[in-house]
């Protein structure tokens, strides 16, 4: 039993539901002061490096989810096994738990290996890939900026291929896309807020990603949004230090061996 049943479809709910709770989360860190005793970059940095506006980055966000709910929906049709009066049979807990999972798995998976592939090829980083990374203090709002490209193949298509690896249901896949969802905004919040849980039980986390954002670390911490698997065995993870800046908030810096 979930609190939309009876009102909205499953299916519905799995494509409607992640946009809005990106919103909802990145416009809540939109919406803070500016904590600047908790910034991993200042918002002089911020205004310097980033050569991209607000207004286009939204713009970019919005298209962007506009081919990502036109994708689900396609692909919840396709797949849906509803009977005649619209009843799908939903796994059990247990089971549920395990498709999340594996879902997770692959979509690190996929994500590493297509964001690594957009590093390693000078046209697609050129062309494609180096649109997100004109966000070089990255922030909440801009965590999906993407060129449309990258757009679909990275999160579109990895979150697609996620869907259909696990087996999951349309009810399940609410729950996983808007987890990944808040997952890669906190991601590129640029704040180490204290107890925020994603920074306590995920080494991936905005620090993490944040080094991948920097000059010197486009070459490392390519895994997201999940876990540091792919990055620890292929030999791009990159360690970091968190130091305080004497104006206040912290830096990110690397941790060579």
């Amino acid at each position: 039993m979930v609190f939309w049943e009876g009102y909205v479809s499953d299916e519905a709910m799995g494509t409607i539901a992640p946009i809005v709770v990106y919103w909802l989360y990145a416009g809540f860190y939109q919406l803070l002061p500016p904590l600047d005793m908790y910034r991993l970059h200042s918002r002089k940095e911020e205004e310097e490096k980033n050569s991209v506006p607000l207004v286009s980055v939204v713009k970019g966000v919005l298209f962007q989810q506009l081919v990502q709910a036109t994708v689900a929906k396609l692909l919840f049709l396709l797949t849906s096994t509803a009977d005649a009066s619209g009843t799908m049979i939903q796994p059990s807990i247990p089971v549920q738990i395990v498709q999340f999972i594996v879902a997770m798995l692959v979509m690190d998976t996929w994500q590493y290996f297509v964001h690594r592939f957009m590093h390693q090829n000078k046209f697609l980083y050129r062309h494609v890939h180096s649109q997100h990374h004109r966000l070089v203090v990255p922030y909440a709002i801009g965590a999906l900026y993407n060129h449309p490209l990258e757009g679909l193949l990275l999160d579109t298509f990895g979150g697609a291929i996620s869907f259909l690896a696990s087996g999951m249901t349309a009810r399940t896949a609410v729950i996983f896309f808007c987890f990944a969802v808040i997952k890669t905004v906190d991601d590129h919040c640029g704040l180490w807020l204290p107890g925020n849980i994603f920074h306590i039980f995920f080494q991936n986390n905005c620090a993490y990603h944040d080094i991948h954002h920097q000059l010197q670390g486009t070459k490392y911490n390519y895994a997201q949004p999940f876990f540091p698997i792919w990055d620890r065995l292929l030999g791009t993870h990159m360690p970091y230090v968190l130091l305080k800046r004497p104006e206040g908030g912290f830096e990110v810096r690397l941790k060579k061996d």
